[in-house]
């Protein structure tokens, strides 16, 4: 429980005892609040770098990957890995300026702005990495489809047999599956994460509302 919390719950028990805090007081605690939980936002984004970095770094040697690098990729794999990084790394200094200015903010209606902005730019994070998951993953089976020799003998075969749209249709269906269980698997990721920091900033949002009405 935060310090705002823990005076609140001080004031219920005994009014007659407790000082009364100001206007000011209270904001300079919902700063400290909204600055910190922005603080571990940064944290996080760059933690969550870090790990699926560590992933891909561990199966860099797997036959699976070895088979995908051996494949003509680089025109499509290098151009999308740079504009991933790009904009990975403009959140990120998103995510730093947004704390640089709440930490730096001097009144109610300044702060309320950066918080929402905070949030949309949380928001924009997580609906990019879920649509750069699925622009990367369609890629990829297109790659396999059009270059792979393995895929390329099972389709002549399924041609040959006449089950051509049947073959294309089971391995995009399993693609699709693939896709619903990690977007699936990220969305709880971020729900418990991203959305339990987002909820507490938007409660401190509520808070300074109410003073400056």
């Amino acid at each position: 429980m935060d310090e705002l919390e823990l005076l609140k719950k001080d004031w219920k028990k005994d009014k007659s005892n407790f000082p009364k805090l100001s206007h000011n007081d209270i904001y300079k605690m919902i700063l400290k609040r909204s600055s910190s939980i922005v603080r571990w936002i940064f944290i996080i984004s760059l933690l969550e770098f870090v790990f699926w970095a560590a992933i891909a770094f561990a199966f860099k040697d797997s036959k699976e990957i070895k088979e995908f690098d051996n494949l003509n990729t680089d025109y499509i794999i290098i151009p999308l890995t740079i504009i991933g990084y790009c904009v990975l790394i403009y959140f990120f200094y998103l995510f730093f300026r947004n704390y640089k200015r709440i930490s730096a903010t001097d009144n109610t209606k300044s702060l309320m702005d950066n918080i929402l902005k905070t949030r949309r730019t949380v928001k924009n994070y997580v609906a990019f990495n879920l649509v750069y998951l699925v622009i990367a993953t369609s890629f990829a089976l297109f790659i396999q489809f059009d270059q792979n020799p393995q895929i390329a003998s099972m389709a002549h075969q399924a041609a040959t047999n006449g089950n051509l749209f049947v073959f294309y249709a089971r391995m995009i269906s399993v693609t699709i599956v693939f896709l619903i269980g990690a977007i699936s698997i990220l969305l709880f990721f971020y729900w418990i994460i991203y959305g339990f920091l987002l909820k507490r900033l938007n409660k401190n949002y509520k808070e300074l509302k109410k003073m400056d009405i």
